[in-house]
């Protein structure tokens, strides 16, 4: 890559502004934001909207002259190699990198929209962008009712945030237990007991069909402005809400290259050097899809951007995916310290493979690992979590652990 090549980034979250930030000073970077807020990190939306952090504290590091805030590209010219913005901007590309990040998941609701709209009934919320996050925030107060659509990793989170504000909080989830792609039974299990004493009411095996709404004070046209009421189960019980989230997961944004003619299937096709099926543009991040797999996490979003930038300054780079390992902190009640989760890998156990687990009621510890050929494959470590650094390299070093039950005891991680 030349020094002053034109490199345009579409998306001002993780993975855009990491990789503008490892071409600062090689390549005249551009980056597109749609949003108004400085950057920030979605990791710790949750802990805006549970009152811990101040908005200003998710911020990521300051992004300098390249980042255009509050700019949308709408169409991809890939023959004049421009990107046109609904500002009216043309911005003329070497290379282009989609960095469109997900939407969330709206589930077919009745009620959720009327004939002909896409305005959602106030009070229920996606948990998704900042915005959505200060719009809980301002509409939360001690006792609301709050209805959580979602038992994953989303809708755990905006559960317990809701709970830390003093909502009375019911959490529906379709699976047949919490976080079911990332935890074991046991695990589940104790989740699920973890944020039943923060007062969050649990509906397991349980479909939400439906909203129910009311016109409001403030109805605007004959067909009124709604206000949500309650959410209808499948097997007809009504829960009364003043406050629904949707918690049902992402969808990767590949609207832009779909219409600009890139293979998408279900995100950004890309190959190892991260591009698409055209040379010049490149994909990362939650929308982009490696050999069959969207990640839709911080970590390999940032080992993308890594590689990308070693791709176009010219470095022998190349993506072979990435092992993710999900943390997630739970704030007790009581102030009695947090209740520290991490997950990685296979936590299902195949026919033939081995499971170790230890479990510790005193210390409030839980660690499950599942061995296939004498390797680490996944695991489940719940509680004091000193351990998971040690782990995570033996997984991902797929090396056979020299002491299992020392390498799963608290000595395990110094």
């Amino acid at each position: 890559m030349t020094s002053k090549q034109r490199v345009v980034v579409i998306g001002g979250g993780l993975a855009g502004l990491r990789l503008a930030a490892r071409l600062a000073g090689g390549a005249a970077v551009t980056v597109l934001g749609e949003e108004q807020h400085v950057p920030y990190n979605r990791v710790l939306l949750a802990e805006v909207l549970a009152g811990r952090y101040a908005p200003e504290v998710a911020a990521l590091p300051a992004a300098g002259p390249e980042l255009r805030r509050g700019v949308r590209a709408v169409r991809v010219d890939r023959a004049d190699r421009k990107v046109h913005c609904d500002d009216g901007a043309a911005l003329a590309y070497d290379t282009l990198v989609l960095a469109t990040g997900s939407n969330p998941v709206l589930p077919p609701l009745r009620g959720l929209f009327e004939p002909e709209g896409r305005e959602l009934p106030d009070g229920v919320h996606a948990f998704r962008t900042m915005d959505d996050c200060l719009a809980l925030s301002e509409a939360v107060r001690p006792g609301v009712r709050a209805v959580v659509i979602g038992g994953g990793l989303l809708g755990v989170s905006a559960a317990r945030a809701l709970a830390a504000r003093g909502a009375q909080v019911v959490l529906a989830q379709q699976a047949a237990r919490l976080m079911e792609r990332q935890l074991d039974a046991g695990a589940s299990a104790l989740l699920h007991a973890h944020l039943t004493a923060l007062g969050v009411e649990i509906h397991t095996e349980c479909r939400v069909r439906g909203l129910t709404t009311a016109p409001t004070a403030a109805a605007r046209d004959a067909r009124g402005h709604r206000r949500v009421t309650g959410a209808e189960l499948a097997d007809g019980y009504r829960l009364d809400a003043d406050l629904v989230v949707l918690a049902c997961g992402v969808r990767p944004r590949t609207g832009l290259a779909q219409a600009a003619g890139l293979e998408v299937r279900k995100g950004i096709v890309v190959d190892d050097r991260l591009r698409t099926s055209d040379p010049r543009i490149h994909a990362i991040g939650d929308c982009a899809e490696h050999a069959g797999q969207v990640y839709g996490l911080a970590g390999p979003a940032l080992e993308q951007a890594d590689v990308l930038a070693g791709v176009l300054t010219g470095a022998d780079a190349a993506y072979a995916g990435t092992r993710a390992l999900t943390r997630l902190t739970l704030t007790t009640a009581g102030g009695s310290g947090p209740f520290d989760l991490a997950c990685f890998g296979e936590t299902t156990p195949r026919p033939g493979d081995d499971v170790v687990r230890f479990a510790d009621a005193t210390r409030r510890t839980y660690r499950t690992v599942v061995l296939r050929d004498d390797r680490l494959v996944g695991g489940v470590l719940l509680g004091e979590l000193s351990t998971v650094g040690a782990v995570a390299r033996t997984w991902e070093g797929d090396e056979a652990p020299l002491d299992l039950f020392h390498l799963l005891t608290d000595d395990g991680g110094h």
